[in-house]
């Protein structure tokens, strides 16, 4: 799924990938019910959003003014040289930020601040790219870290902090509020869409201070893992759409003026993301779907809810084939092609690994996987063939494949995002387990965000969601009814998070994108990345799609920084191509 240099073309012409997708759900449910298993109960390349830079000067674009000199310096070892490094310490990128109640030093702004790290050999570079680390996971709550550090060594083929500095980039560690986060007034301050509106906020205070800040706000490159990935992804699809700007003025974000209207951009350049948790409120079926539909459940023993598996699972047809995508063949993307498609995947990903390096292998069927780290073990190669004398794929046989995936880590639970009842927030918060707690009011420890769990929030993890005030058992409200409700807010807040309502849209969404998940995670289902790069290779104004599983690779990042750092270089090359794409959106 790899697409380059096609023309660029006016988004408002495109429908929205999924917006039409809603009824899914209640088709696949209905079956559901018929067969009785429903559960009881360069800065040449430029944005063109509200305006690159501020039209005017209002106090809080005032009071976010980046002092160039409030540095300290710091030396670290990068492949064995000594590099000067200028860190602006902890940076609040808002005007409003929110206090926290948790124990940390910076308690006023710590959620809402991002590390900046200057190489001195690009302390006066204003177009050197900017790589910008979103350290989230889970979806939860990141507060600021740095990861870089005075004395540190670092590779370049290793760490991304090597290959940044190397390559003379600024280097960003961003804070965001997110899931379990409370404030000091004891709400709960991290409800979706905050963390996408804090990513954002940070991308419009680098694009205020553009002019005195070394690096190119023009050229920011996102980089994120699970839930990060799937902040990134967000942030990539939703460049300068007008959802958020509500949101952004509650934050104190630069760049929104007195009458609400946006005079900074907040798209990006580029998108590094691996395993990127997204589409939360369609997963839960997609997940059931993908360990249903050979059998994997059942194979591995990991079915202990199969009314809710079945039912979820018999919902994502209906889904799948409402976002009208297709293979780069033009073959439709549905429930009907998409174990082809992953098979297809699973095969360039093992070709793609042999091809790399002579030294690279596969065992042979019948011999033995040993893995390492996460899911370590030996597991006997019963699902893919390889041809010794071509080094091709002769074969993959998808149900013993997904059983060896299954079989490393145990699958989630049914329903695995929206687990009603289990997300019962911990001390501070949270996390409990799915992601429920990212849902809600900000006086609500969680809400189901989808129409299974909370039609059957009664019913599943033991009845823990009895007496929770939430769901079809306590509030009375079908998941239609509980939607039509004008105080409702959990449909905006899965939207607001998800890429796939902004590509294809009139949001400008990120020209570059690099996209990875490991053969071997079974985190989320890999139909999720598979449609996130559909949607974007279908969209002409996305210049290049770089799109793979990576060979035996858990649910993790950066496990390929030499490969992902020559794709930003060749990215921002092709941007600053004479006959490339650097004059402007549309």
């Amino acid at each position: 799924m790899t697409i380059r240099s096609h023309p660029r073309r006016n988004r408002e012409s495109t429908p929205p990938v999924r917006r039409a997708g809603r009824a899914a759900f209640a088709t696949g449910a209905a079956l559901a019910l018929t067969l009785g298993t429903l559960a009881a109960g360069s800065a040449a390349w430029a944005g063109n959003g509200g305006g690159s830079g501020p039209t005017k000067t209002d106090a809080e674009d005032a009071a976010l003014a980046f002092d160039r000199s409030a540095y300290t310096t710091i030396t670290v070892n990068v492949d064995g040289v000594a590099t000067p490094v200028r860190w602006y310490r902890e940076v609040c990128y808002v005007a409003k930020p929110t206090a926290v109640s948790t124990n940390v030093a910076n308690q006023a702004c710590g959620y809402q601040s991002m590390n900046v790290f200057v190489p001195e050999s690009a302390a006066r570079d204003q177009r050197t790219a900017i790589y910008y680390a979103e350290n989230n996971s889970g979806w939860m709550a990141s507060y600021i870290k740095a990861s870089i550090v005075d004395g540190g060594t670092y590779s370049s083929a290793t760490s991304t902090v090597g290959a940044a500095l190397k390559a003379g980039y600024v280097f960003v560690d961003v804070a965001t509020r997110s899931r379990g986060l409370v404030a000091a007034d004891g709400t709960y301050a991290g409800k979706a869409p905050n963390v996408v509106v804090d990513a954002k906020a940070a991308v419009r205070y680098l694009r205020l201070n553009d002019a005195v800040m070394p690096g190119s706000a023009e050229r920011i490159v996102v980089n994120g893992t699970s839930g990060g990935g799937g902040l990134g992804a967000a942030l990539g699809a939703s460049g300068n759409s007008d959802e958020y700007l509500p949101h952004l003025a509650a934050a104190g974000s630069a760049g929104v003026d007195a009458k609400g209207r946006s005079t900074i951009d907040d798209d990006v350049f580029a998108v590094n993301v691996y395993c990127p948790i997204t589409d939360l409120d369609d997963v839960d079926t997609a997940y059931e779907w993908l360990y249903n539909a050979t059998g994997t459940r059942t194979a591995v023993g990991a079915n202990p809810n199969p009314a809710a598996s079945a039912a979820l699972a018999a919902a994502y047809p209906g889904y799948q084939k409402s976002l009208g995508l297709r293979t780069a063949d033009g073959t439709r993307l549905t429930a009907s092609t998409m174990l082809d498609v992953i098979t297809d995947e699973v095969e360039r990903s093992a070709e793609a690994y042999l091809a790399a390096n002579p030294a690279n292998s596969i065992p042979d069927l019948g011999e033995n996987f040993v893995i390492t780290g996460s899911g370590a073990g030996t597991y006997v190669n019963d699902w893919i063939d390889i041809d010794p004398s071509t080094r091709g794929v002769v074969s993959v046989d998808i149900a013993q494949y997904l059983e060896f995936v299954a079989t490393q880590n145990k699958l989630k639970p049914a329903p695995s995002f929206d687990q009603t009842g289990a997300t019962v927030p911990g001390s501070g918060g949270g996390p409990g387990a799915g992601e429920s707690n990212l849902f809600g009011t900000a006086s609500q420890a969680y809400s189901n965000f989808t129409e299974y769990s909370w039609n059957a929030n009664g019913t599943l993890a033991g009845a823990g969601g009895v007496g929770d005030g939430i769901g079809l058992d306590d509030t009375g409200l079908t998941w239609k009814q509980f939607l039509a409700k004008k105080s409702t807010t959990v449909d905006e807040q899965a939207e607001l998070i998800d890429p796939l309502e902004f590509i294809g849209t009139s949001a400008d969404t990120a020209p570059y994108w690099y996209v990875r998940h490991g053969t071997r995670d079974r985190d989320t289902s890999f139909t999720v990345s598979i449609n996130l790069a559909a949607a974007l290779s279908a969209d002409r104004s996305v210049e290049d799609v770089d799109y793979r599983l990576a060979w035996n690779q858990p649910h993790a990042g950066n496990y390929d920084v030499p490969e992902a750092f020559a794709w930003i270089a060749a990215s921002l090359a092709d941007a600053d191509a004479p006959n490339g794409h650097g004059g402007g959106r549309h």
